[in-house]
């Protein structure tokens, strides 16, 4: 049994939405009250812990992750999430190359946008080729454009005779030379189809990696994730390693994982055979199966590339969908589709309505993927066909680019998540890491609740941000419904899985900017302490050895925590404009077209809070 007292429980139940203690046992929480009433359930061999007054949220549950691809990379990725400036990340670069022995690569992969640099520029290939003359390196920018070094070039074997792949761009130099940049025209495919031709790591590291990335994602709170499967993840062969975890107790993350097919023109015959040799819900309440997508059928992916114009979706869309659907709602299959814009959203829902019509959907879990621009009208259809919506924080790592081409008055309502709360409809919130967005939890919160992106750009007004408590439990118990889970887990209940954070701040009290810096100082799954910091550091698991002894991680574990200022002794009201820190950000928003105090949180980031301009 394990007994945690002098907590702040936010319980996210409304019969009892406060608490001060909660006993566990058998994974699942036996009392949630005061430490009085949690003390009548003292064993002998209880383990009670004080929590000192520390807030406590359940645990969070991404809605939409990419944990089993992530975790196959996690040790081989060098990570910009939350580098305040240009040179910082190249510097990182530079000594990682250094690092790398042959004929590995240093790779960047998502997580980052340049308007979370001070310079709030991209690198320049130049710098690139600079920083890793011989070591190749592949960094990968949201769904837009990759950079290859002039060794990553060599390596994937791109030259002058090689050809534009379909939707693909390689940027070419004045003799028809390949320059180092990939463009995605009208989609990713050549993005990822260059980063899946680097080396693999060997399975024995590929379980350390997981491990680690399951670690870092418990030192933010999570607890949950539901897989949304990914391009170059076949099934089983890539599932093998969280496989073993689960089979050996190793799972610290609880997983539900969905199939994505991974063969164009062949997608009805990927589900198939999966439908023959897996149900959704086999497995545990560590590991389970959770149905089909984000990709149905290659034809109804629209990706999100705000550079870009919208994609118009091909007209043999709705027929190769349809196929799909039909044999998933005959099997009785959950799903999920990645959707970004509204009129993708409106032919993928005709498809839906017409298979409704002829095999009843009838409480069948789906769900549409992001949904950024989806309107009012088709958020009612989704609601009347009884499917969610999982909404991710893409918008704080591309809203610069949306304002840019749609404007600030139509970003002020992308995505429309108070709308679809309005409706009924379910939602759930994630992060779609680990290519476009951090996986980092807080950093999407700061989205739902500040409004702003990560480079500070104000989106929203009051109307559309996000109570913390709302936020909260678009976090919790929100995301268990897209696992079929609501009511097992998303609450500090009684009966419910013992799942939670124990916060390094309040989250419900903090300004705006120091949410992004909140982890967990202790997290807690099925009742099993999986990661302790701070002064619960001696109750979690001791720290695991990183392998491959070079990997980033070794060096850069996870998420950027930047070392205090030396600005920082300086108080607020003292600085008035005086820090070095502070000069140089007010010269680069003199230089930009968004007014100066829509970036307020930028300058925060920097060791600079005065907001006096």
């Amino acid at each position: 049994m394990l007994i945690l007292i002098n907590g702040r429980f936010h319980t996210a139940d409304k019969s009892n939405p406060a608490a001060t203690a909660v006993a566990i046992a058998d994974g699942k929480f036996l009392a949630v009250g005061d430490e009085a009433h949690v003390m009548r359930h003292r064993t002998p061999d209880a383990q009670v812990i004080d929590l000192n007054g520390r807030t406590v949220v359940p645990g969070l549950n991404d809605s939409h992750l990419h944990l089993i691809r992530g975790g196959l990379n996690y040790n081989l990725e060098l990570r910009w999430e939350g580098v305040p400036s240009l040179a910082d990340a190249l510097r990182m670069l530079k000594e990682q190359a250094l690092r790398t022995p042959s004929p590995q690569w240093v790779r960047v992969v998502g997580g980052w946008t340049e308007f979370q640099f001070a310079e709030r520029r991209m690198p320049t290939l130049d710098e690139i080729n600079a920083a890793a003359p011989d070591t190749p390196v592949f960094v990968l920018h949201l769904y837009d454009r990759a950079l290859l070094n002039r060794a990553a070039l060599r390596a994937v074997g791109y030259d002058k005779d090689t050809p534009a792949p379909p939707g693909g761009e390689i940027q070419r130099d004045a003799h028809g030379n390949p320059t180092g940049m990939l463009i995605a025209r009208p989609n990713a495919m050549i993005l990822y189809a260059t980063l899946a031709k680097g080396p693999k790591l060997p399975l024995d590291q590929q379980v350390n990696s997981t491990r680690h990335f399951m670690r870092e994602l418990n030192r933010l709170g999570l607890t949950s994730a539901i897989d949304a499967g990914g391009g170059f993840q076949n099934y089983p062969e890539d599932y093998q390693v969280v496989h073993r975890l689960a089979e050996e107790d190793q799972l610290t993350i609880r997983i539900a994982y969905n199939l994505f097919t991974q063969n164009k023109g062949s997608e009805l015959r990927d589900f198939q055979q999966w439908t023959e040799i897996v149900k959704p819900g086999d497995g545990t309440d560590w590991y389970r199966h959770n149905g089909a997508g984000e990709m149905l059928v290659f034809s109804a992916a629209d990706f999100e590339d705000f550079l870009e114009p919208r994609p118009d979706l091909p007209p043999e869309m709705e027929a190769q969908l349809e196929q799909v659907v039909r044999h998933l709602v005959q099997h009785r299959w959950p799903f999920r589709l990645h959707a970004t814009y509204d009129e993708s959203i409106s032919r993928m829902l005709d498809v839906f309505e017409k298979v409704n019509r002829e095999i009843p959907f009838d409480g069948l879990h789906w769900l549409f993927d992001h949904a950024e621009t989806i309107s009012p009208r088709n958020i009612e259809r989704v609601k009347a066909l009884g499917g969610g919506i999982a909404i991710q924080h893409r918008m704080a790592f591309q809203g610069e680019y949306f304002v840019e081409r749609y404007g600030a008055a139509a970003a002020a309502h992308t995505p429309p998540i108070k709308r679809m709360l309005e409706s009924g409809v379910p939602v759930g919130a994630g992060t779609d890491a680990t290519r476009v967005a951090s996986y980092n939890p807080w950093t999407a919160l700061y989205w739902l609740v500040s409004g702003r992106t990560v480079g500070g750009l104000r989106l929203y007004d009051a109307g559309a941000k996000l109570d913390r408590h709302t936020a909260i439990e678009l976090w919790t118990a929100g995301s268990a419904w897209f696992s079929n889970e609501q009511g097992k887990k998303g609450r500090i209940q009684e009966g419910m899985l013992a799942d939670l954070a124990v916060l390094s701040a309040d989250f419900f009290s903090v300004d705006e900017e120091a949410i992004k810096a909140i982890e967990s100082v202790l997290t807690v799954v099925g009742g099993k302490i999986v990661f302790g910091q701070a002064e619960f550091d001696k109750l979690g698991p001791p720290p695991l050895p990183v392998l491959p002894e070079w990997s980033p991680v070794a060096k850069v574990p996870g998420h950027y925590r930047a070392a205090a200022p030396k600005a920082a002794a300086m108080l607020p009201h003292q600085c008035a404009g005086a820090c070095a820190v502070h000069k140089h950000a007010h010269d680069v928003a003199r230089k930009s077209t968004v007014p100066v105090s829509d970036y307020a949180g930028f300058w925060g980031a920097f060791g600079c809070s005065c907001f006096a301009f």
